[in-house]
């Protein structure tokens, strides 16, 4: 041990230059080495794509399975340039594939709105792939360059001529690095299709050449045709709501529409990335459904003065929602992009999506009346669920619990000897104990006329002190657990409205009923 303390010095100081500190942790970059990260290196090569799609200037892009294992991403939009850089001295194509933190989302010039935000996507991919062919359309000239784990092969150069512009972008994974190379294409179909919705008016095709598959996605109808297609199996209770606003803040975009299901689901992006655990403009949709539905159910008497306000749990029970907005300067959490932070997006979804929310309940009287029906129905089940819950514990707990602390109980063991007198009130509870024999006779004293427990639901009984010890007492339960069979007296004798002490109980034994033959 003191030789390793003495032995540790700068030269055991590691530093990871370029592409090394990709290869050597990977997860910080894509998630994890296992198929979740084997397709995440096709999101990040499509989400450039989309940032071209979404600052106007790309229509068309299409992914390609190849029979070889690797997987090529083409757009129709400017092009990588191919032009020197004058920081790194190299091309700026080579600059984006091998410099960490390099692309066109940090200036002003590049990407108004982008998802890939962190100039590491594609130099990222080019780290974990045995290699990778980029081709660049540009300037009449086809140029193409080629990688081999990160490191360009040669410089870039013009290999034919072209009318197209755009850029593709073939890359082979590194099985030094991934657990399986089998992409799946429905995996990627069901993203392929999400940015589609989420992009309006671009086209997205994927073929797979080593089963001969192919599909083309194309919507007009962006979220609204997203939320159609998510409740195309389910019964729908309205039509579907949409809002797109811009904000200051950035283009806010949401949709809903609710079905007769017990699920939610809900689905948030921020500029077309998928956030997977949300982030602020989730809570803010969230929290203005709640509040506008509450203050429509509250205006038109939906929901009475005496009753509680609906919960978000019952607000969002059959919902089918996507939130997507798109602004200049995303904060996400981690390179994975999995929670959206900029708080400001809170108070923009809110403000945007509530009162348009608000607008469309009035303009729809019957979908809103659908749709509070719906959550007034969720409100009623969790009430029940809550009350047949609480019902379980407290018959739990009576079960294990000791006698009652005023229960005067007799010596003997046998139920068919023994009695128990219910006496109003400790005082008579005093009385009655001077006057019993101790052998078979009990005392239990309940304070007054305590409940009717006929008109009163079993978790107001249950949560009644008096009736738990008289059901401790008697020993057989409740509801689903009652057992006659452990009754602990086979008489039960009621005394009241009389003054004990004036009485013994040898005189005044009132034999009201014996539960060992009557239930």
């Amino acid at each position: 041990m003191e030789d390793a303390v003495k032995n540790y010095s700068a030269d055991q100081i590691q530093v990871l230059e370029g592409l090394a500190a990709v290869r050597k942790r990977p997860g910080m970059y894509i998630g994890s080495t296992d198929v979740t990260g084997l397709h995440h290196l096709v999101w990040e090569i499509v989400d450039n794509a989309i940032d071209e799609a979404m600052a106007g200037f790309c229509n068309e892009i299409t992914v390609i399975m190849h029979k070889d294992g690797s997987v090529s991403v083409e757009d129709n939009g400017r092009g990588i340039p191919v032009d020197k850089h004058k920081k790194t001295g190299k091309s700026a194509l080579e600059t984006v594939l091998t410099v960490l933190h390099a692309g066109g989302k940090f200036g002003d010039g590049g990407y108004k709105v982008s998802g890939g935000l962190h100039g590491v996507g594609v130099s990222v991919v080019n780290a974990l792939s045995v290699k990778i062919i980029a081709e660049v359309y540009r300037d009449g000239n086809v140029y193409s360059q080629e990688y081999h784990r990160g490191d360009a092969v040669a410089d870039v150069k013009v290999v034919g001529k072209t009318d197209k512009m755009g850029t593709k972008i073939t890359f082979y994974p590194d099985d030094k690095i991934f657990d399986t190379l089998e992409f799946d294409f429905q995996t990627i179909v069901s993203r392929l299709r999400q940015q589609a919705y989420l992009t309006k008016g671009v086209t997205i095709s994927l073929f797979d050449e080593k089963d001969d598959k192919k599909t083309m996605f194309y919507f007009e109808g962006g979220i609204k045709s997203y939320v159609e297609h998510l409740n195309k199996s389910k019964e729908v209770l309205d039509g579907v709501f949409y809002v797109e606003k811009e904000v200051p803040e950035g283009i806010v975009e949401v949709s809903l529409q609710y079905n007769n299901s017990f699920q939610e689901i809900i689905y948030t992006f921020a500029n077309n990335i998928h956030t997977v655990d949300g982030g602020m403009h989730l809570t803010g949709f969230k929290s203005a459904l709640t509040r506008t539905i509450n203050n429509y159910a509250r205006s038109f008497e939906l929901l009475k003065e005496k009753d509680d306000n609906l919960l978000a749990e019952d607000v969002r029970e059959g919902l089918t929602a996507v939130v997507s907005v798109k602004l200049a300067d995303p904060q996400f959490e981690g390179q994975t992009k999995g929670k959206l932070g900029n708080a400001e997006m809170r108070t923009a979804v809110e403000t945007v999506f509530g009162d348009a929310f608000s607008q469309y309940l009035e303009e729809s009287p019957s979908d809103a009346r659908a749709i509070i029906g719906k959550c007034l129905l969720a409100s009623r089940a969790r009430l029940a669920a809550r009350a047949a819950r609480d019902t379980v514990i407290r018959k739990g707990i009576l079960e294990g619990m000791t006698l009652p602390g005023k229960l005067a109980d007799c010596s003997s063991k046998d139920p068919s000897n023994s009695e128990l007198f219910v006496v109003e009130g400790d005082s008579a509870g005093g009385s009655a104990k001077q006057g019993r024999n101790r052998e078979t006779q009990a005392i239990l004293p309940l304070k007054g006329k305590i409940l009717n427990v006929e008109q009163s639901r079993l978790d107001k009984i249950l949560a009644n002190n008096e009736v738990k010890n008289l059901i401790i007492a008697l020993g057989v339960g409740i509801g689903e657990s009652f057992d006659i069979q452990r009754l602990r007296y086979h008489k039960v004798v009621i005394m009241s409205g009389l003054s004990m002490g004036d009485i013994s109980i040898s005189r005044s034994r009132l034999f009201i009923k014996s539960l060992k033959g009557n239930q």
